[in-house]
């Protein structure tokens, strides 16, 4: 689904949140007036996967808005009503707006497949990014060890402030070897791999025996090569993480109500468009980039 072909042009916006304008007939869940955010993919709804509640292992999803369909960069759009939550009071809608994928797709990762449990280590790959931010956070509220990546001294500091016990400046020292050292040569009991190619062996090498790595993005590149050898004797558990499902996104709205709050770099309006994309390749982000319309 992530390679599926696009037809442009294309409307962007793959997560959001907003009001409740009208409703059907028969939508009992929702009322105008209503704060929501809004599940992008396109899911049937029908398919066992989708009946269990693994809204993002769905069998017939017809794709992900943003991505592959028009996304929310809108004014008004018509959702399926099973495909919105409700914001709980104190959440602003651009906080909101980070719980589809940066929040939700965090809380995916680290607890319905990495079992992070308090107490643990983990260690967070670009821990200035917005799901980097976010796994910090959630790390830290339930009392793990958080070791992170940055790319510079600035964002080091920064993410310093939101709870990281030790920060690697990965353009100076090798992330591994350090993170080594800091846990004795044992290695850390977690590793939020979302870099790729350029991080993926040294990410393994991190790993305690028997360590989980759960893995969502791959920026730096898609293929890799590993040792099978150390995977198994190891005993690595490796984990493969795609968004999350509609209780992720309640889950991440309830933890940003209980004052987890996203890291919001900067908020433009629509017509600021390109100066956020242009903030974005500069590398200056840290945390996320909210677009009001």
């Amino acid at each position: 689904m992530a390679f599926a072909k696009r037809k442009l042009p294309l409307t962007v916006g793959a997560e959001a949140a907003g009001e409740i304008v009208a409703i059907g007939e028969s939508v009992d869940n929702v009322v105008v007036g209503d704060r929501v955010a809004l599940y992008g993919a396109k899911t049937c709804g029908e398919c066992r996967a989708c009946r269990e509640g693994r809204d993002n292992l769905c069998e017939n999803v017809a794709g992900i808005m943003g991505f592959h369909v028009d996304g929310f960069t809108c004014e008004l759009v018509n959702m399926q009503a099973r495909l919105v939550v409700k914001i709980p009071d104190g959440v602003s809608f651009e906080e909101a707006a980070c719980a589809p994928i940066a929040f939700g797709t965090v809380q995916h990762m680290l607890f319905d497949n990495a079992k992070l449990e308090p107490g643990e280590t983990v260690l967070v790959h670009a821990g200035g990014s917005g799901i980097g931010t976010a796994a910090v956070r959630m790390a830290k509220a339930i009392g793990c060890t958080v070791i992170t990546t940055v790319g510079d001294d600035e964002k080091g500091e920064k993410v310093k402030a939101l709870g990281a016990d030790h920060v690697i400046n990965y353009r100076t020292d090798r992330f591994e070897g350090v993170v080594r050292k800091l846990t004795g040569r044992k290695g850390v009991d977690v590793v939020f791999e979302h870099v790729g190619a350029d991080t993926w062996n040294g990410s393994l090498l991190s790993l305690k025996r028997g360590g989980r790595l759960v893995t969502c993005g791959s920026t730096s590149g898609v293929s890799t090569t590993m040792n099978l050898m150390q995977l198994f004797q190891q005993q690595y558990k490796i984990f493969g993480s795609f968004g999350c499902n509609l209780r992720n996104i309640r889950e991440a709205l309830d933890k940003m109500a209980s004052d987890i709050r996203p890291v919001i770099d900067t908020v433009y309006q629509l017509d600021h468009f390109q100066d956020g994309l242009d903030r974005l390749e500069g590398r200056k982000v840290f945390g996320k980039i909210i677009v009001t319309v």
